[in-house]
């Protein structure tokens, strides 16, 4: 695999994508940049999406920050196609010796052994069941999915094992797997949320290129719903001076597409996720970056991120506190909650294999 890193791309090159830059990874010794010493014309061809194949040994992330409700969760991917430019995920590829820029949504490495992963690891002995949390890195349904299918194949070894899941994404291919996530929903097993960042679509597309349209993740939100799936959406990230005018309508709009419950993150600009973020503002909002990165930083303690547990998904400060007082009114107009019931773990069991003897009881 070729390392590509480089500070200038030219816009045609990297056309519907969200990075505008491709960064060096922090653990990168050195940094390359292209030069044009007019002998040739700078080669424009658009960023294509490269797919390799992963073969980890397990398959089931474990992680202890308080700041999340869930110990245990699946990525069926690295790296993610959506090309959102602000997602806190970036930085992962990294460790890969990649980019957190380009490289990460236009590299993916796909895990076609995880359902297998999976089955061996919940039968293990002394597996002690909990809510499975699958899209809180990248994004289960991006659009590769509709090809490999390696989140149905989780989700059908979920289903077979009455194991609960919980699952969050931008993605409306979700919709495709009504009927196993409704035929769980029915046991207590299963809940997806949306996450919904704006209502504008051409705001939309410059954020998160290559995911599906506002209107259609509502549209997610009722299908999920009417298959009796327990459905919520998260307005995430809220960013100051850009999206946070439309907490109240995102609000009314997903409660009246069927949302049940909802969430919401502040924006989060870890690592290479910072100076990503704040190019893609030059570029594309350069007379409101100042006022959005200082309003940032307001709600980090004067710092781009901070990664302490317990702010880093909320913020403080006035601003956080007004954007946490505001989301909290909208959800009660609306009847929506934070939560819902816990999901029933009580279920779960390895399905009867071939051979398998009955018992009398």
């Amino acid at each position: 695999m070729d390392d590509f890193f480089s500070d200038d791309i030219d816009p045609e090159t990297r056309r519907g994508r969200g990075a505008t830059r491709n960064h060096a990874g922090r653990f990168e010794p050195h940094t390359r940049h292209r030069m044009d010493d007019g002998w040739e014309a700078q080669d424009q061809t658009p960023v294509a999406t490269q797919v390799y194949t992963d073969h980890p040994r397990r398959i089931i992330t474990r992680n202890q920050s308080p700041d999340v409700p869930f110990d245990r969760s699946i990525n069926p991917y690295k790296g993610c196609e959506h090309g959102c430019v602000y997602c806190f995920a970036r930085p992962t590829h990294t460790y890969l010796g990649l980019s957190a820029g380009l490289d990460f949504e236009s590299r993916i490495f796909t895990k076609p052994n995880a359902a297998a992963l999976l089955e061996k690891e919940l039968a293990r002995p002394g597996y002690v069941p909990a809510t499975m949390a699958i899209g809180t890195n990248t994004d289960p349904y991006q659009p590769l999915e509709k090809q490999h299918r390696i989140m149905r194949q989780v989700l059908e070894v979920l289903d077979a094992w009455n194991h609960p899941v919980a699952i969050v994404t931008k993605g409306a291919l979700v919709t495709r797997d009504t009927d196993i996530l409704g035929r769980m929903a029915r046991r207590g097993l299963a809940k997806v949320a949306i996450s919904v960042t704006t209502l504008d679509a051409k705001l939309s597309r410059l954020l998160e290129p290559r995911a599906a349209a506002p209107q259609v993740r509502l549209r997610a939100i009722g299908a999920l719903a009417r298959a009796g799936v327990p459905t919520g959406f998260m307005m995430a990230p809220i960013i100051p001076a850009l999206n946070d005018h439309e907490i109240e309508k995102i609000v009314e709009t997903c409660a009246s597409a069927g949302a049940s419950w909802t969430s919401s993150v502040v924006l989060r600009l870890p690592h290479e996720v910072s100076p990503l973020f704040r190019d893609w503002l030059a570029e594309h909002y350069p007379n409101r970056a100042h006022r959005i990165m200082a309003q940032v930083r307001e709600m980090h303690g004067g710092k781009d991120y901070d990664a302490e547990w317990g702010k880093r998904m909320r913020g403080e400060g006035v601003y956080a506190n007004l954007i946490a007082r505001r989301y909290e009114a909208a959800m009660k107009r609306h009847g929506l909650r934070r939560r819902i019931a816990p999901l029933d773990c009580s279920r779960f069991a390895r399905p009867p294999r071939k051979g398998d003897q009955f018992t009398l009881f």
